[in-house]
């Protein structure tokens, strides 16, 4: 396994607008070869339902297909964010974490997180995502670099068969 990529995340306080959207992390990247990705989601701060902790839907990466996801705002030119719906069926479950817990999740697990609610506590947490050496590889000779700045073409394929 090899890093693919890392970033911050953080919602200050008094954000309840600060809301990721059901998602499976695949649908974001494209699809290849090795899908296998281990991300490794670290709590800087104290994660809690409050200030808007991770909720995850178990058993939800077992499922054969990546659900549908769209585009929140309409296209991808207006925004990168996608966004699923949850079923009937689903059973969300929130994962409060303490300050150093790590979750380790799997591409194809149907997550999101709640608006920070906090007066005074900041949910910041560093998700660093490790995936084959041929798939971050494959990627980049695609023009993927999880960039909010990659081409509209390339952001456009994600969560598509090559």
């Amino acid at each position: 396994m090899a890093l693919d990529y890392d970033q911050l995340l953080a919602k200050p306080p008094n954000k309840p607008d600060a809301i990721f959207h059901w998602h499976q992390d695949l649908a974001y990247w494209p699809v290849t070869k090795d899908t296998r990705t281990a991300s490794f989601w670290l709590a800087i701060d104290n994660s809690t339902i409050e200030n808007g902790c991770l909720h995850f839907v178990p058993g939800s990466h077992l499922e054969p297909d990546l659900r549908d996801h769209g585009s929140l705002h309409g296209n991808r030119d207006k925004s990168h964010t996608l966004s699923s719906n949850l079923s009937e069926k689903d059973m969300p479950k929130p994962a409060e974490l303490s300050r150093g817990d790590v979750t380790v999740h799997h591409e194809r697990i149907l997550h999101g997180s709640g608006g920070n609610y906090s007066n005074s506590s900041w949910r910041r947490a560093w998700v660093i995502a490790f995936r084959s050496q041929e798939t971050v590889k494959e990627e980049r000779r695609r023009g993927f670099t999880h960039s909010h700045n990659d081409p509209l073409e390339v952001l456009n394929a994600v969560g598509k068969q090559s």
